[in-house]
């Protein structure tokens, strides 16, 4: 797909977020898997419903703009996923595997805060007031789900980990 104007370069940016959020439905069960602290579980378990809801929000949007949300694959989430992947092999000891997986999902939590916000901004240049209603709205979750991790590795995680 070639790229002509704003419009083109947005829709192109919202199937790859598209793309990432869908990444992230099947890496998320991996995770949770691999995390052995029981809240870190939970939270990445409650992550992957928000994610879902994401993915299908986005969805709608695209179909707005008569995309095909599937047209696109981010190859960064890839990447930052094999990454989280191959974290959570190298390390056997459970408390730091859980530290790893906390410091690979806040790469993906940055890296979806930076995608969102960037949409949302040009969203309000290019006028988009529906699309405005949906894309803060996501952001604003990215950014409570990155505290919450924050918050979980310093109140226990974290210090779990430097105790091994």
């Amino acid at each position: 797909m070639n790229v002509n104007n704003f419009r083109q370069m947005y829709v192109a940016e919202l199937q790859e977020l598209r793309s990432v959020e869908a990444q992230l439905v099947d890496a998320l069960p991996r995770m949770a898997d691999a995390a052995s602290h029981s809240e870190l579980k939970q939270a990445i378990q409650s992550h992957l419903q928000e994610t879902r809801s994401q993915r299908d929000r986005l969805d709608e949007i695209l179909r707005r703009h008569g995309a095909e949300p599937r047209e696109h694959v981010d190859q960064s989430m890839q990447a930052i996923i094999r990454e989280s992947e191959k974290w959570a092999k190298m390390v056997e000891e459970a408390e730091l595997r859980d530290a790893g997986l906390i410091a690979s999902a806040q790469r993906v939590e940055h890296y979806e805060i930076a995608v969102y916000g960037t949409l949302a901004t040009w969203a309000k240049q290019l006028g988009l007031d529906e699309d405005l209603r949906t894309l803060p709205a996501i952001l604003e979750e990215e950014k409570r789900t990155d505290e919450k991790l924050t918050d979980l590795a310093k109140r226990v995680v974290n210090p779990d980990a430097a105790s091994t």
